[in-house]
């Protein structure tokens, strides 16, 4: 693991002021913070990627999107059992997997500052 790259992260996190970093941003940050501390940021980085697959960038790739909600699985059973977060952001992917899977529209992403209580 580049240490530059995990310091070039935390800084950004701790810039962000924010309980949870969404967008690019925040896949870059989690995905590469989540092998290092895999209990801190892996809840995150699960939340993150079912956001990301709701993505306007993603409308048109139901590959993508699966992909992304695929990861988050992962990331989601990966976490201990005793992570107070693991059972809420697996039941976020698995519903939002579900929905792709039936083809509905995943639900909409939770604006920025919208104060959401369900983020990790």
């Amino acid at each position: 693991m580049d240490q530059d790259m995990v310091m070039l992260a935390r800084v950004r996190l701790l810039s962000a002021n924010r309980r949870v970093v969404r967008g690019a941003e925040g896949l870059w940050i989690y995905r590469l913070l989540t092998p290092v501390e895999p209990e801190v940021y892996g809840s995150k980085l699960a939340y993150v990627l079912v956001e990301a697959s709701a993505s306007l960038l993603v409308q048109g790739s139901p590959e993508q999107r699966l992909a992304l909600l695929d990861e988050a699985m992962e990331v989601a059973k990966a976490l201990s059992a005793s992570n107070p977060y693991r059972s809420m952001v697996l039941a976020r992917a698995l519903a939002a997997r579900k929905r792709e899977m039936e083809g509905r529209p995943t639900a909409p992403p939770v604006p920025e500052g919208s104060g959401a209580s369900d983020a990790p």
